[in-house]
């Protein structure tokens, strides 16, 4: 399974769409692009593989590995990515600002229901992030 996620960087905040065969699942907020900068950066464009992950605190969620120079990258319930983020993705059902988003736990759960039966099935997951060209 492929997922992709076009990114627009603001100097507050990135603000995404997540796309499955060209379809939109969800958006997405992370921080703002400071040069990969661990708990202040939104992480590199790339390929990741995406795995599932449980912990106490967001319950079922996502986990994107071998992101250069960083760990414990997950895609979690967020809804402003200043305040709750430190260089996770946070799904969201609506953009209101930069690095801002509202229902992110309504998003995780689409996200995850399309995404578990493929991992759980024993199929890779793969997320692509780009920026929009200008």
């Amino acid at each position: 399974m492929k997922l992709e996620l076009m990114r627009r960087y603001h100097p507050n905040g990135t603000n995404g769409e997540l796309f499955f065969i060209g379809g939109l699942i969800c958006h997405t907020i992370e921080l703002p692009w400071i040069h990969n900068e661990r708990q202040k950066s939104c992480i590199p464009e790339g390929a990741y593989r995406i795995r599932k992950r449980y912990s106490p605190k967001f319950g079922w969620h996502l986990h994107l590995t071998d992101v250069p120079g960083r760990e414990m990258i997950l895609i979690h319930p967020a809804n402003n990515a200043l305040k709750e983020l430190k260089g996770c993705i946070a799904p969201v059902l609506q953009i209101v600002g930069d690095g801002k988003g509202i229902e992110s736990r309504k998003a995780l759960q689409r996200l995850t229901d399309l995404v578990f039966p493929a991992l759980d099935g024993g199929g890779e997951v793969l997320l692509t992030i780009k920026s929009e060209s200008l």
